[in-house]
């Protein structure tokens, strides 16, 4: 049971984020032109979702049948469906595709299995990140990627770029960008989001592991690419689907009599990937910041890291060897404390200022808050006292551990 204190901090919290507190998320990544509209516009509407411009699209940022923090621990518990159909889907073909994906990212895409998939960064000459995204080697000579909506321009660019360098040299590799009028895109996170998934369709889904891809029919629509991953921290899977079937295939999810699942905005979301430790990107990395001092060095496989010829890989693998002077951590603040968002100043003991905090939250399943920032290399170990400046009040935290909240996805048997 969450403590009367803790739900008055989180209530007040999250009445400032029923706009998203117009801060971490919709005004970082609103756009001046006109938001688009996912097929699911009206349909988010008809179920009462309260629409923000989010990275140029009308989103929802909560439905009226259940606050943030509810749809947050529903979350947690059953289940929901979150419309993110804004991200960018991308087919590459053609027998040098894996070669030329590879000269823009990170990621060992020669070393994955088909039908596999990982998470990888793209990353400029000097070694910053330019996007985060998964991408799949759907056969030997098709790879399916989705990136960042707010990242669309310069990942169509990049990925361009490196396509048209490679046909120069006579080599065989195409590009699709996939529009959202086309196709859609749904996450469906939680423990019971792949059990009512399976409900419908045909394949076996017990087999399909975290980071793998498929295809199938989904409430008799053929063509669906199921993918297991998510950005929640739960088991789960995004799921691929033609827009024109886009309402019906959300509506079956939501049946009653198929599963328990809910829908779910950019709020939960949110709270959701900040307790799992997860990145945004504009907040948590950007083309400023390296894998090694995101902590995301993970990302960059060994594999390349020896070869050494994608962008940047001499600044990394120089901070690999090396060091760095900052690296991104968690943080926990003490009962009472205000939450701290970003640009939050980090300062030690001495009140030097040591960092800076990029997000922040209440977290609902925690009941305290939690924060992501980056601090100065030597103040980095779980445990370290530091204090993080409010509203010019200093409320005492300390280092901690991610992610906040175990994660469950769903991994092959070793």
């Amino acid at each position: 049971m969450q403590s009367s204190a803790f739900r008055h901090v989180v209530r007040s919290s999250y009445s400032r984020v029923s706009s998203l507190n117009r801060t971490t998320l919709v005004r970082h990544f609103a756009s001046d032109k006109t938001p688009n509209r996912t097929a699911l516009y009206e349909f988010h509407q008809q179920q009462g979702g309260k629409l923000v411009d989010f990275a140029g699209y009308w989103l929802p940022v909560q439905y009226t049948d259940q606050s943030i923090i509810k749809s947050h621990l529903y979350t947690r518990e059953y289940g929901s469906i979150f419309d993110v159909s804004h991200m960018l889907q991308t087919y590459l073909r053609g027998k040098d595709v894996i070669g030329c994906l590879e000269s823009i990212c990170t990621a060992d895409i020669k070393g994955l299995r088909n039908g596999t998939g990982t998470l990888t960064v793209f990353t400029n000459k000097a070694g910053g990140i330019l996007d985060d995204l998964i991408v799949n080697r759907v056969a030997d000579d098709v790879l399916y990627v989705v990136s960042n909506a707010s990242r669309k321009d310069v990942d169509m660019a990049n990925i361009s770029t490196a396509v048209a360098s490679f046909k120069a040299q006579g080599k065989d590799v195409s590009v699709e960008f996939l529009s959202s009028d086309d196709q859609s895109l749904l996450a469906v996170q939680g423990p019971n989001a792949v059990t009512t998934l399976q409900k419908l369709c045909h394949k076996d889904l017990s087999r399909l592991y975290f980071m793998n891809t498929t295809t199938d029919s989904i409430a008799g629509v053929d063509g669906c690419r199921i993918t297991r991953c998510g950005y929640t921290g739960e088991d789960g899977v995004e799921i691929s689907i033609p827009s024109s079937k886009a309402a019906h295939i959300a509506t079956a999810l939501l049946d009653p009599n198929v599963g328990k699942l809910k829908l779910a905005g950019l709020g939960a979301r949110d709270s959701l990937r900040v307790e799992a430790g997860l990145c945004l990107y504009g907040n948590d990395i950007d083309e400023s910041t390296t894998p090694v001092e995101a902590n995301l060095l993970w990302l960059v496989a060994k594999a390349r890291r020896a070869e050494n010829n994608f962008p940047g890989s001499d600044k990394i693998n120089s901070q690999i060897k090396n060091g760095v002077t900052r690296r991104r951590v968690g943080f926990k603040m003490d009962s009472g404390a205000a939450p701290a968002r970003q640009h939050v100043d980090i300062y030690n003991n001495e009140q030097q200022k040591v960092g800076e905090i990029t997000s922040g939250c209440p977290s609902p399943c925690l009941q305290q808050n939690i924060a992501i920032g980056y601090i100065r290399e030597e103040y980095k170990k779980p445990g370290t006292e530091i204090t993080l400046k409010v509203r010019d009040k200093h409320y005492h935290s300390t280092v901690a551990k991610m992610p906040f909240v175990a994660t469950h996805y769903y991994q092959a048997p070793k």
